[in-house]
């Protein structure tokens, strides 16, 4: 009889960071719709973008100091500044702040198709800055993507492109290179403690900037809301669930669970906002989607 005695922990393991690695793309799926409860749109403005940028960062921040301070982490080396800070210019700063401006103008499922290019843009910067031989393969699928999301872009504006398409793209552009500077550190450190850094390193800004922008205007109750979820979960918790997740059950397996993430915006979107999820949607959603899902498994050579 076969003894599983010292299999079942590894299992335990694999299946829990299965299910951390959902959690935290449920919880990331939650921020365009969230994001957009809490800006408001053209004709009924909530919350001012900028004050969500910084204020949902200063939150994070201050959670982040008082979790380092808990568990006696220690400082980052001093080589590691230059890419914990250009991490915090495309994750705290770049894409929070583009998202916001684009949900002012374009509905939470617009925003959710044109983000699901993240992963994929994600590996191009990855490929450029590492200086590696992506195939033909992997550049087809990028170009490919790209093309997707722009007819989609163009079909959703009746025709023409709008400026909350570049500000999404920005903002694709903006959260890819802050995830590829995070990755270095995160050789080094632990993942949940390079995030916590580089909330820590941009408060000095974030924090006075949000006090600052402080809205004069009275706003809703659900606008609060959603500015609580991106601040607690998008932009802290939902990293600690994503992060543990990828270490427990490894990073190729639980990564693959991204490729939902904006599906799953979708349906949010539903009952949160009340839009309706269009054919048309679902399916420049999944055709997106498929295309990550194959540029992701094209070859990438090593550096020459």
């Amino acid at each position: 009889m076969q003894d599983t005695t010292r299999a079942s922990p590894f299992m335990n393991d694999s299946v829990r960071g299965l299910w951390l690695g959902v959690l935290g793309v449920v919880i990331f799926a939650m921020t365009v719709p969230m994001t957009r409860l809490a800006v408001g749109d053209v004709s009924d403005p909530q919350l001012p973008p900028a004050f969500v940028t910084a204020g949902r960062a200063a939150v994070a921040g201050l959670l982040s100091v008082a979790w380092l301070l808990a568990i006696g982490a220690r400082w980052p080396e001093r080589r590691h500044v230059p890419s914990l800070a250009l991490c915090a210019l495309g994750t705290v700063v770049g894409f929070p702040l583009f998202l916001a401006l684009a949900l002012r103008q374009v509905d939470a499922m617009h925003a959710a198709v044109v983000t699901g290019m993240l992963p994929l843009g994600t590996a191009v910067v990855a490929a450029l800055a590492l200086r590696q031989r992506p195939s033909l393969g992997f550049w087809l699928c990028a170009l490919g993507g790209t093309a997707l999301v722009l007819l989609f872009a163009a079909w959703s504006g009746s025709g023409r492109l709008t400026p909350a398409d570049g500000y999404l793209l920005l903002a694709v552009l903006a959260a890819s290179i802050g995830y590829v500077a995070g990755a270095g550190v995160s050789a080094v450190l632990p993942a949940q403690q390079v995030i916590c850094w580089v909330l820590v390193g941009s408060l000095p800004l974030t924090l006075p900037v949000a006090l600052w922008l402080w809205p004069e205007q009275p706003a809703r109750l659900s606008a609060w809301g959603g500015f609580a979820y991106v601040s607690l979960f998008s932009m802290w918790l939902g990293f600690f669930a994503w992060y543990r997740g990828l270490t427990l059950g490894g990073v190729m397996r639980v990564s693959q669970v991204q490729l939902l993430q904006p599906f799953i915006a979708l349906l949010f979107a539903v009952p949160v906002l009340g839009e309706r999820l269009e054919l048309m949607t679902m399916g420049f959603a999944l055709a997106v989607m498929g295309v990550v899902f194959l540029g992701r498994r094209m070859a990438v050579g090593r550096p020459a």
